[in-house]
C-alpha cells in the first residue's frame, strides 16, 4: 500500500512540475542539461524492466527526431514523436520500482527529457529541444547498467510527411 502512495506522490510531483518544466524549456539553453539529483554512481544501477522499456521507447522516438532536425519530417510528426517521449516518461514514473538513490538519478534524467519534449510540442519551431532530449537520454548509461543499451535503436521506416 505504501508503494501506491509513493507512485501517486511521484506522479503528482511529476505533473506539478510540468508547468515549471515548460517555463525552463522556454529559456535559452547554452549547455546540455545534466542530472543534478545525484552524482554519477561508482557502480551503475540495474534498471527494472519498466525502466528499460520506457527508456528504449523514449530513445527510439528521440532518434526518429533526427529527421526533423534535418528538415525531413513534418512538424505534426515531430509533435507526435514528442508525445511518444512524454508517454514513455509517464510510463516510467508509473511503473518503475527503484530504490531512493537510483530513483533520484533517474528523475535527474527524466525531468529535462520531459521538459524538452513539452517545449517541442508547445512550439515545433524549437528544434533545439531535440538536442536537449538527446542530451538528457545520454546520461542514462552513466547511471544505469542496462544490457543492450548500446545496441542500435530499432528502425521503423515510416513516411516523414504529413500523416
Amino acid at each position: 500500500m505504501k508503494y501506491k502512495h509513493a507512485v501517486a506522490a511521484v506522479l503528482l510531483s511529476a505533473f506539478s512540475l510540468a508547468p515549471l518544466a515548460q517555463a525552463v524549456a522556454q529559456e535559452p539553453h547554452h549547455h546540455a542539461a545534466a542530472p543534478t539529483a545525484a552524482p554519477a554512481a561508482a557502480q551503475r544501477w540495474a534498471p527494472d524492466a519498466p525502466l528499460s522499456e520506457g527508456m528504449r521507447r523514449a530513445h527510439a522516438a528521440v532518434d526518429e527526431l533526427r529527421h526533423y532536425e534535418m528538415g525531413h519530417m513534418s512538424a505534426p510528426m515531430a509533435v507526435d514523436r514528442a508525445t511518444s517521449v512524454e508517454e514513455a516518461v509517464t510510463y516510467m514514473f508509473a511503473h518503475c520500482k527503484l530504490a531512493a538513490e537510483p530513483d533520484a538519478a533517474l528523475h535527474g534524467i527524466l525531468v529535462p527529457l520531459l521538459s524538452a519534449a513539452q517545449a517541442l510540442k508547445a512550439d515545433p519551431k524549437k528544434v533545439g529541444a531535440v538536442a536537449d532530449m538527446r542530451a538528457a537520454i545520454a546520461h542514462y548509461p552513466q547511471y544505469f547498467n542496462d544490457p543492450g543499451w548500446d545496441q542500435p535503436v530499432p528502425v521503423e521506416h515510416v513516411m516523414h510527411d504529413e500523416p
